[in-house]
């Protein structure tokens, strides 16, 4: 064993390991973890010093594994897991999901859906911490290390299992001031003579989709002078009264209960790209899904589909 610690079965030393492979740099490691880049160089040299050989072959440019650095990892990742499996089910059988569970969302589901939840999930797992990543960025959930993502559309590939968690149905809303001082806005097609406010995507931007009880569908071209990245700002210039925008159901559904907004076109179904659209949750594709993940998985899939 070297002197600062390091040992070939260190399960942090092994995830540290893996970490540093999959990003190919010492900084990006230490930048996903948190902490300083010399710490994961100390940690890693001193995997090397009791291993007996270099895991990586160091360059001003890049960071790559050896020959006998990637047989190690091959065979070291599975153990790594195993032992991960290991504590965590000797840690859910004693205390219940623990440790620290990192989630991802847009900003406007994280305030309007997933907030009014932290509650009960505090008192359900008092011993699990929760970092809520809420961005309107894309993230990468592997570099990033992201547990949980609530996205809008399922991964592509096979490193994430996709779970659907309730159709997103879109009505096009607008307040009862802006309807009554504003030019007619009974059919889709009177959408032209509005300067609608749109969500920057391509699919929301230049045109909306509308169909009817038998299935026939109409695409209207809209047009306007706001164009918004953030869906709560959105929402917030239509209370204002700015023009009618296309918003998903659990954004707006409050606001149409409430009388603050009314669907302008109640009796079609309305989208951007597709009328399909869901809310997916998405976590890693692994062999062991660990405690923490599950029971946020089955918490979230009860409590949001209410």
């Amino acid at each position: 064993m070297c002197t600062n610690g390091a040992s070939p079965l260190d399960l942090d030393a092994l995830r540290l390991l893996i970490d540093v492979a999959r990003h190919g740099s010492f900084a990006e490691a230490a930048r996903a973890r948190a902490t300083d880049p010399s710490s994961v160089s100390r940690i890693i040299a001193g995997l090397e010093a009791a291993l007996g050989f270099r895991l990586f072959q160091r360059t001003t440019r890049r960071l790559t594994l050896t020959e006998a650095g990637a047989l190690y990892l091959d065979r070291a990742t599975p153990l790594a897991e195993s032992l991960e499996e290991a504590a965590d089910e000797a840690r859910a059988n004693a205390r219940g999901p623990v440790g620290t569970l990192r989630l991802t969302t847009s900003v406007a589901f994280a305030q309007i859906r997933l907030a009014p939840l932290l509650a009960e999930f505090r008192v359900r797992f008092p011993a699990l911490k929760l970092e809520l990543l809420a961005t309107d960025a894309k993230l990468d959930l592997v570099a990033e290390r992201v547990d949980l993502a609530i996205r809008l559309a399922p991964e592509a590939g096979n490193d994430f299992i996709g779970r659907k968690l309730f159709a997103a149905r879109y009505r096009v809303v607008a307040t009862r001031a802006y309807r009554q001082a504003a030019p007619a806005l009974d059919r889709p097609e009177d959408l032209r003579r509005h300067r609608c406010l749109r969500f920057i995507l391509p699919e929301f931007r230049s045109r909306w989709m509308f169909r009817d009880a038998a299935g026939l569908v109409t695409e209207v071209p809209v047009d306007g002078d706001i164009t918004l990245s953030n869906a709560l700002v959105l929402h917030g210039c239509a209370l204002a009264g700015l023009g009618p925008a296309l918003l998903p159901e659990w954004l707006v559904g409050a606001d149409l209960a409430a009388g603050r907004l009314v669907d302008c076109f109640p009796m079609l179904e309305a989208g951007g790209g597709s009328f399909d659209s869901a809310v997916w949750l998405l976590y890693p594709s692994r062999k062991y899904l660990p405690n923490k993940v599950r029971v946020t998985v089955d918490f979230l899939t009860t409590l949001l589909k209410k």
